[in-house]
Formats: C-alpha cells, sequence, structure tokens
C-alpha cells in the first residue's frame, strides 16, 4: 500500500484524470482503480483533518501568547460565573469583569428588527403566577387616560377575574410578591429569582407550604438555589432579610430541600472569599494567596466539617499576618460574621497541616 500510495502522489492532476479513464476502460484494472480511488480519498480526509488541526494549534497558541496578566506576567486566570469575571491567580488582579452575554436578546430598535423577533406574547417565566400568558387589565395610570365609563368597565373585569382564580393562584400570587421582595433587598441575580419561582410553584402545587410561614419557606428555597448557583450568601442573612428566626429558616431548609428531592451541594468558601475581602480592603494579591491556602486546605481535607465563613476568615487573617496587613481578630470577626475563637481554632489548624508556623511566628515578631 505504501508503495502504491508514493506512486499515485507523484502524478499530477491531469495525469491522474488521464490514468482514471484508461483504467476504467480495462476491466481486469477495476480492482486496482477501486484501490487507488481509496487512497485518494483517504489521502484528501487526511489531509484536511491535518489542516484543521494546525488551524486549532495556531490559535490555541496565539490566545497563550496574548493571555497574560498585565500585572504579573502570569498566565494563569480562573473564572467566576457568579460575578462574571477572570482574576489573575498569582496577583489576584480581575483580567476582566462584566462579561458580556452574546446570547441573542429579545430588544428592537426598528421596523426591521421588530418583524423578525415578533411573537404572540412575552417569553414564559416562571417569576409570574400565569407565567407571562395572563391577560393584564390595566394599571393605574393607564386608567385615567379613559373615559368614566370604560374605566368603571374594566375595574369591574379586573375584580371578577382576581375573584376567578382559585386558592392556590392567589397563594403562588403572593408567594412571589414575597419572593420578589426578598431577592430585591438581597441584591440576588435574576437567575436565582427564576429558579426560586419555579421551585415555590412546585411547593404550591405539592403543599409543601401548607401549614408553614411563607416567608420561612421562600427564604429556604432563595438560600438553596443561591447555594446552588454558588452566589454567596449566609443563612442568618436570608434569616434577617425574610424576617424570620434563623434557627426556623434552618429547619425549614432542611425540609424542604427533603420534600422537593433537592441535592445541593455544601458551600465554598472561595465563593465567599472576594465578598469579605473587598469588606475588608483586603489587597488583590492577598485575596488570591488566601484563596490559594483554601484550595492547599480542601486538598489536605481539613475543610472537611468545617463553616465556610470560619475558614474564610481564617485564611484571611493568615495572608494578613505575614503580610503585615494589620487586620486583627476581630476586626475580621465581626466582618465575616463569626467568633474569634473560631478564627483561632482554624487557623492554627490550617497553619499546622500545611506546616506555616515557622512562617507566622516569625510574621509576629
Amino acid at each position: 500500500m505504501y508503495v502504491v500510495e508514493n506512486i499515485l502522489f507523484c502524478f499530477s492532476a491531469s495525469e491522474l484524470r488521464g490514468l482514471k479513464t484508461r483504467l476504467r476502460a480495462g476491466g481486469e484494472f477495476h480492482g486496482f482503480y477501486k484501490y487507488i480511488k481509496l487512497i485518494a480519498y483517504l489521502h484528501r480526509v487526511m489531509t484536511i483533518a491535518v489542516r484543521k488541526t494546525e488551524k486549532m494549534k495556531a490559535k490555541e497558541s496565539h490566545e497563550n501568547k496574548k493571555a497574560k496578566c498585565p500585572n504579573c506576567g502570569s498566565s494563569r486566570f480562573s473564572r467566576d460565573g457568579a460575578q462574571g469575571e477572570l482574576y489573575c491567580r498569582e496577583c489576584g488582579i480581575i483580567v476582566e469583569e462584566d462579561s458580556i452575554d452574546f446570547s441573542s436578546e429579545n430588544r428592537t430598535f426598528d421596523q426591521q428588527d421588530r418583524e423578525k423577533k415578533e411573537r404572540s406574547g412575552g417569553s414564559l417565566t416562571y417569576t409570574r403566577a400565569d407565567r407571562g400568558m395572563g391577560t393584564k387589565m390595566g394599571s393605574y395610570g393607564e386608567m385615567q387616560n379613559v373615559s368614566g365609563k370604560k374605566r368603571g368597565k374594566y375595574y369591574r373585569m379586573k375584580k371578577w377575574d382576581q375573584r376567578t382564580s382559585d386558592s392556590k393562584q392567589r397563594g403562588l400570587n403572593e408567594t412571589l410578591s414575597l419572593l420578589q421582595r426578598l431577592i430585591s433587598d438581597l441584591n440576588l441575580p435574576e437567575s436565582v429569582f427564576e429558579e426560586s419561582a419555579r421551585l415555590a410553584e412546585k411547593a404550591v402545587e405539592e403543599d409543601v407550604i401548607k401549614g408553614r410561614r411563607k416567608e420561612a419557606v421562600i427564604g429556604a428555597l432563595a438560600f438553596l438555589v443561591a447555594r446552588k448557583q454558588e452566589v454567596p450568601r449566609t443563612l442568618d442573612e436570608i434569616a434577617d432579610a425574610a424576617s424570620v428566626d434563623e434557627k426556623q429558616l434552618g429547619k425549614t431548609y432542611r425540609y424542604v430541600m427533603k420534600e422537593l428531592d433537592m441535592e445541593v451541594p455544601p458551600p465554598k468558601p472561595e465563593n465567599f472569599l472576594p465578598r469579605f475581602a473587598t469588606e475588608l480592603n483586603l489587597s488583590g494579591e492577598n485575596t488570591s494567596k488566601a484563596r490559594n491556602l483554601i484550595e492547599e486546605a480542601r486538598e489536605k481535607g481539613i475543610l472537611a466539617g468545617r463553616g465556610p465563613k470560619g475558614i474564610v476568615a481564617s485564611t484571611i487573617y493568615i495572608v494578613s499576618l505575614i503580610d503585615g496587613e494589620g487586620l486583627n481578630q476581630r476586626e475580621i470577626a465581626n466582618t465575616v460574621g463569626v467568633t474569634e475563637v473560631t478564627i483561632r481554632k482554624n487557623y492554627r489548624n490550617i497553619a499546622e497541616e500545611l506546616g506555616m508556623e515557622d512562617e507566622i511566628e516569625e510574621a509576629r515578631k
């Protein structure tokens, strides 16, 4: 095969066409012609594959050359999908922020776009009880532009529309209203609101809310979805925003998770790190060092059974102590929301397991 393939590649295009015609004319060479045709086809496929591979390698090489940290020159980056940021893992500087969503949108700017994206109504959403398919009778401001006779007619239609809805529909309306207020107070993204609303509808249909405070249930849903989407919010924050007791909220979220058959991963300390580091005015370089400490502690198995806020507070204290940023345990504890005892206990364990005791002792002098 190697000999025939080399012979075939020695012919020019016109010579190959002539050879093809002569071989077709001779029946005894029919099998040989098929063999040469197969070799030519394989050669064409391999050529295309090699060219694509070379282009991909050239593109990756170009991107690797471009992807350098402007501060330290490192090429190690990590992306925070929840915040839409790309940061350097060495110095902690944010290289890219407010990542653009390149997916299509529903906004139109001229008649041509309007015709292309024309639809029978708005997109379906779980944030409304009717999923956006219902008819809105009109707001108070809109009613002022019609005559008094028509206004009374619209008000009667609106009243009867509300009366004809069943108890579950009214309950869902109230639940979504409370959920919207909670999401706004906690400054959570729209994706958390959408998923929480979907679970709230499921909870109403399966009577999970029945017999329990709605504020506790929607707080539990927001907490579970925020944790699942890696948006850092603590249980006490949601309890304060929902005006419920933290202990009651903890019981409710475990009950809701069981009833709705949800699998929620444990919270990651690094998701809380950027927020508390910003509140404590920790430098980007030390924030990156604290994140690396958390990753090393996870590899050693130190994080098992420990709260994420305690780990974050301890790593911040270690890096601030070593680099002399002057953050004391009380200041960190008040900001993060843990006790000073928790910080001391966790940072000693981390320092012992990672072999940083001598470095910390030297920094104390």
